[in-house]
């Protein structure tokens, strides 16, 4: 709560705050909030709306990073002005958000949390869930995810004559319409000739079966599936066999990149597995997978930790 004669910026926060309050916010949301524009408010003083432009919000972030605060921190307080100043937008204080004109901090790209082969291992081998509207194709759905490295854009994209049975190979067609083709063990062959006659009941039996008679990957009215049903279903079945809500159809890409250069697969030849343009995109398995043989040799090597010797 603000000051008696507090400033005209302290006085706003306040009734922001209260604002959100009313709508249900989060509490950590508010008590972030509260914290960033606290400092915001303190920060311009007595100056009125017209004389906070851009060009001192800017002024304002680099205070902070003078400070010592991260990207990540800076970032949330310029989206804390932001709602702000549409609030104030809102409550006809100001006509104009001058905190949209300033560039959000470019933040690291955070290396994906991926599975262990023994977790993906559960996921695969345990039965489907209850919950799981067509166990075939759900068991097909993650063996070519995993198996296969694609992306959920290109395992939709599959049609049943892509699948090149006597290679042990599929044609999948990547970013930018190009072409590859992608090998399948023996474990997504199984699932896939356990699926296809599961595949063809659906599509007799479904008025819009002409819809999906090309593609590998139906729905239960026999239409193409799309991207958000596989996230769904993939979602479901990792949370259900324990693994983190987080886990998505890409989350299994990363998986096989990553496991397949951990048993000592060569990088150009993940590279053409999954189709990356570059061999720097590729790389970023290699830090994914150091910091695990770091992680392991830490803990088993007799030499490596030296404390309490």
């Amino acid at each position: 709560m603000s000051k008696r004669g507090g400033s005209r910026a302290e006085k706003a926060v306040a009734q922001f705050v209260c604002a959100l309050q009313e709508r249900n916010a989060s509490p950590h949301t508010i008590k972030a909030y509260s914290t960033d524009l606290a400092q915001f408010a303190a920060y311009v003083g007595r100056r009125g709306w017209r004389d906070i432009n851009h060009v001192l919000i800017r002024s304002y972030l680099s205070s902070l990073y003078q400070r010592g605060l991260s990207k990540t921190s800076v970032a949330r307080s310029l989206a804390a002005l932001r709602s702000f100043y549409n609030w104030l937008a809102q409550d006809g204080q100001v006509e104009q958000n001058p905190a949209a004109l300033v560039a959000t901090p470019k933040l690291p790209k955070k290396l994906p949390r991926v599975p262990t082969v023994e977790e993906v291992n559960t996921v695969l081998d345990s039965a489907m869930p209850d919950s799981s509207a067509f166990a075939e194709r759900d068991q097909v759905i993650l063996e070519l995810l995993y198996g296969c490295g694609i992306r959920n854009s290109e395992l939709i994209g599959i049609n049943l004559y892509d699948v090149r049975w006597s290679q042990e190979l599929i044609l999948v067609r990547g970013k930018g319409k190009k072409e590859r083709y992608v090998p399948f063990g023996d474990s997504a062959k199984a699932s896939l000739q356990a699926y296809l006659p599961a595949r063809q009941r659906i599509l007799d039996e479904a008025r819009s079966a002409r819809a999906g008679e090309r593609a590998l990957l139906v729905n239960l009215r026999g239409a193409r599936l799309t991207t958000r049903s596989v996230g769904r279903i993939v979602k479901q079945i990792a949370v259900a066999r324990g693994l983190s809500p987080d886990v998505h159809p890409h989350t299994l890409r990363h998986a096989f990149g990553t496991h397949m250069l951990e048993e000592g697969a060569d990088l150009r030849a993940i590279q053409e597995m999954l189709g990356h343009e570059r061999l720097s995109t590729t790389q970023r398995y290699t830090q994914l997978t150091v910091k695990h043989v770091m992680e392991v040799y830490d803990r088993t090597h007799p030499h490596a930790n030296k404390s309490g010797s």
